[in-house]
């Protein structure tokens, strides 16, 4: 009986360290500019490059850190946004759904 303890201990351990590997993996990765939703959307990983004459809706101080839909920490240089599933947007980037905080 300790020997199947014993396996089912270890095997419970490299689970979790794989699956706490590939959360860390998968959110790290930063969403691109060039990223097919990312064009639809308007992204910019710096706000103040966003399309202003695309986006008239567009108004400085909009930025993914201050949107209603933004995810990540306050104070942090990205986070996950909802609307790009797996990738980090930037905190000072843009996008055309921007919605403001409540």
């Amino acid at each position: 009986m300790n020997s199947n303890r014993r396996t089912f201990v270890i095997q419970s351990v490299v689970g979790a360290g794989v699956f706490a590997s590939a959360s860390l993996a998968q959110a790290q990765t930063a969403l691109v500019e060039t990223d097919a939703q990312a064009t639809a959307l308007g992204y910019k990983a710096d706000a103040t490059k966003a399309d202003k004459v695309k986006y008239p809706k567009y108004a400085a101080g909009q930025q993914c850190g201050n949107c209603a839909l933004y995810q990540g920490k306050a104070g942090a240089a990205s986070g996950p946004c909802p609307l790009f599933a797996g990738k980090q947007v930037a905190a000072k980037g843009w996008c055309s759904a921007w919605a403001k905080k409540a």
